[in-house]
Parts: structure tokens; C-alpha cells; sequence
């Protein structure tokens, strides 16, 4: 009566990304000692995402290493209904600083590689993106990272701020039903008198 855990339950495909493959040295006395370095992105495509590192003298070693660390340190991001942003947000990583814009639906992900591969492992369909500074592959897949996890959830902020969510969402996903007009006329009734 064996139990069998090989395979975790509601552990779903994760989508992984070699971002950067680099030689690198070490240079000793008796010479230069050479090293792969990897930067690989692990997502699940609906919500998870994280980035990870890996230094072996193997390339396969390096990427092996790399995804165990971006499994480890996944993290949480918002993604609204329509499978963009919520809001503009700008993440920063060193010299390199990367703008964020949500896309009205069908415009897919217009970015570059290392910003991509983040965005497309957390789940996001349509994104506008632009590399402000340095264009260091490592540096604009942190700076993307700090971005997504600066995002707020427009549910949460609407019940902070005790309004209703319909004047919080973008243009680009606004549909209002008859009760959210009855809110809004309402929370305008409140803010009169």
C-alpha cells in the first residue's frame, strides 16, 4: 500500500524560458576558468511567475539549476479580466527601467525578448512595454519583475476606497451593467451633498 508522489496535486504545466546563456571566467593563477551562466523565467501562465539563476560548467547543468531557483521563488501578480494590466506601472532594476502600459484586447505583447518571456510565463495577453535605459537582459528582467509586483488589484482598491469598481477599471475593459450605473449615480448623489 505504496502511496505515489511522483506527481503533486494541483501542480499544473509550468511555462519555462532560457533568457540568457553567458560563458563566463574565473581567472586563477594556473588560468582562466570557464563557467556557463543561465537566467531562466518560470511561469504558470495565470498568475505565478519568477525568475531564476544557474552557474555550472555544463550548459544543461546551468539551465537545471536556474529553473529550480525561478520554481522557488515564484511570486504573485495581478492580471485583470481581460488578460492585461490594471494600471501603468514603471519597474526599475539598476540603470535599466521598464514602462508597462495595459493594451486593449487582440495587441498581443509588444516587447523586448527578456520582457517578454516574463510576461508571457505570468499569463498576460496584451501589454505595451518600453525599455527606458540600459538594455541589459538581466537588469529588464528584474526591472519587469518589480514592476508586476507593484501592480494593485482594482477590486481591492475599489473596496479600500469605498467606490464602485467600474470607476476604477481602464477604458479598455469598462463594461458597465445597469447596477454598476445605479453605483456610480449613487456614489455622485454621496459625494454632492
Amino acid at each position: 500500500m505504496a502511496a505515489d508522489f511522483s506527481r503533486k496535486e494541483g501542480v499544473t504545466e509550468l511555462i519555462e524560458t532560457v533568457v540568457t546563456i553567458k560563458r563566463v571566467a574565473k581567472v586563477t593563477k594556473g588560468g582562466r576558468n570557464f563557467k556557463l551562466s543561465a537566467w531562466v523565467v518560470v511561469g504558470d501562465g495565470n498568475g505565478r511567475v519568477g525568475i531564476g539563476h544557474g552557474k555550472a560548467s555544463e550548459t544543461p547543468d546551468a539551465i537545471q539549476k536556474a529553473t529550480k531557483r525561478a520554481r522557488k521563488s515564484m511570486v504573485k501578480v495581478v492580471i485583470s479580466g481581460s488578460g492585461t494590466l490594471p494600471h501603468d506601472v514603471i519597474g526599475e532594476m539598476g540603470a535599466s527601467r521598464v514602462l508597462l502600459k495595459p493594451a486593449a484586447p487582440g495587441t498581443g505583447i509588444i516587447a523586448p525578448q527578456p520582457v517578454r518571456a516574463v510576461l508571457e510565463a505570468a499569463g498576460y495577453k496584451d501589454v505595451l512595454t518600453k525599455s527606458l535605459g540600459s538594455h541589459n537582459a538581466v537588469n529588464l528582467l528584474k526591472a519587469t519583475l518589480n514592476g508586476l509586483l507593484q501592480l494593485k488589484d482594482p477590486e481591492k482598491v475599489a473596496k479600500e476606497r469605498g467606490i464602485p469598481i467600474s470607476v476604477i477599471q481602464r477604458r479598455f475593459y469598462r463594461v458597465q451593467k445597469a447596477e454598476d450605473k445605479d453605483e456610480e449615480e449613487l456614489h455622485r448623489e454621496a459625494q454632492e451633498s
